[in-house]
């Protein structure tokens, strides 16, 4: 659909018309074509400027000519921050989402969430399963970022920046603000993670060192595109928890040509660079962290995005699965293809989830760690698998609607049951 500039926060010049783009200055008194120029920012204007974010737009029309807005109340299941409904520290797992009519919109469903969206703090878990195109619906997303991580069907995603091709295995993100809208071909579902806190950036690599992990030039950001549509749209604003809708005569999508840092962006994550142990020990999952949202806290992250790809094992003397554990932070768990290496027991399938709150044990079921404990430990290849992880400092609190989805395993206690007691010395 689209040609893509290359790189993680990069500055970029873009132009749909040659010579669209103002040269040496930002805001000329008269734009060229008698273009509209705006400024986007998704930072405020003083933070610093290694981590300030702002493009400047040149459109047909002002973003401003447009109603008021007024309440929409159609997605009853789609919830925000803060999150209210009773917790447990009971550990949930999700079948996958049966099809489903409706657009990608329509299609959300919040499983749960953290902070405040009006701090600024926190995350919201949705997952969404559709079957028809927005059309000319179009959403804007005043809370937070969005990260959309696709199971089935390709998203083919137009955005006031230019259009992005989405298929299963890859991400986009969303900046915090920006119109979008999202065609299917056909039946569709996936995954979404949204960031009401400090924007996603690159973790830092430390003793990794300069390479690694997800490489920033893999990264992909598309060119400027536009379209002259006249007739109505519709526009759903997320604002503060609610939502709203007004109408324009024409299509949000017209800007022409646009300079900065504040895009949307799709990666590959086959691209992802796994790293791992060569001798032994299963190390921490943050050497799978593709994106971070930083807290206030060093090394403690509002979010952390984590996948786990294709990848060689080859530890000795080592249980090779991830190990049983207790976390500080929150877990919440999605499978885009193939199998989880810690749940090789069956019950989570590609579309499905669990959550596993902080604090709370979880780990390999018994089929699996009864496999692990025998197995021979040659060099073996994890192929055809990939599963993610949204990971938060906070208790993610599920919604009443997921709780009441029929697709919760009652059951799911069941695969930690069965292990055999150690055997001591007499």
């Amino acid at each position: 659909m689209s040609n893509y500039h290359t790189g993680f926060g990069n500055h970029f010049a873009s132009e749909a018309v040659a010579g669209a783009l103002p040269v040496g200055r930002n805001s000329p008194q008269v734009p060229t074509f008698g273009l509209y120029a705006e400024q986007f920012s998704s930072t405020a204007f003083t933070a610093p400027r290694a981590h300030n974010r702002r493009s400047w737009l040149y459109r047909l029309r002002p973003m401003a000519e447009h109603a008021p807005y007024e309440p929409l109340a159609r997605f009853e299941v789609l919830a925000s921050a803060p999150f209210t409904d009773p917790v447990s520290p009971n550990r949930l797992r999700w079948d996958p989402l049966p099809p489903a009519e409706g657009d990608w919109l329509e299609g959300l469903i919040t499983y749960g969430g953290n902070g405040d969206v009006g701090t600024g703090s926190g995350v919201a878990v949705h997952l969404y399963a559709a079957s028809r195109s927005m059309g000319r619906r179009v959403f804007q997303n005043s809370d937070g970022e969005l990260l959309i991580v696709p199971q089935q069907g390709a998203l083919h995603i137009t955005t006031e920046l230019g259009r992005m091709d989405v298929p299963p295995g890859h991400i986009a993100l969303i900046p915090r603000g920006l119109r979008f809208s999202v065609a299917l071909e056909g039946p569709s579902r996936g995954y979404v993670c949204e960031n009401y806190g400090a924007p996603f950036q690159l973790p830092d690599l430390g003793p990794i060192g300069s390479n690694g992990l997800a490489n920033p030039r893999d990264f992909e950001t598309p060119v400027a595109w536009f379209e002259d549509v006249e007739g109505e749209h519709e526009i759903v604003q997320k604002f503060q928890g609610a939502l709203w809708r007004t109408a324009l005569d024409h299509s949000p999508f017209d800007v022409v040509a646009w300079h900065g840092n504040s895009a949307p962006y799709r990666y590959d994550l086959a691209r992802f660079n796994t790293v791992g142990t060569i001798s032994f020990d299963h190390p921490d999952p943050s050497i799978f962290t593709v994106l971070t949202s930083p807290s206030e806290i060093p090394g403690t992250a509002n979010c952390d995005f984590v996948i786990f790809p294709p990848r060689w094992m080859v530890a000795e003397d080592t249980f090779r699965p991830p190990w049983f554990h207790r976390n500080v932070m929150s877990e919440f768990m999605g499978l885009v293809r193939g199998a989880y290496d810690a749940k090789e027991g069956g019950g989570f399938e590609p579309g499905g989830a669990s959550l596993h709150n902080q604090m709370n044990g979880h780990g390999p079921d018994a089929e699996t760690h009864r496999r692990a404990s025998g197995a021979e430990l040659k060099p073996v290849k994890l192929d055809d698998t990939l599963a993610f992880m949204f990971e938060s400092r906070w208790v993610i609190r599920p919604t009443r609607a997921a709780m009441e989805l029929p697709e919760l395993q009652g059951d799911y206690d069941d695969c930690w049951q069965g292990f055999e007691k150690a055997r001591l010395p007499e």
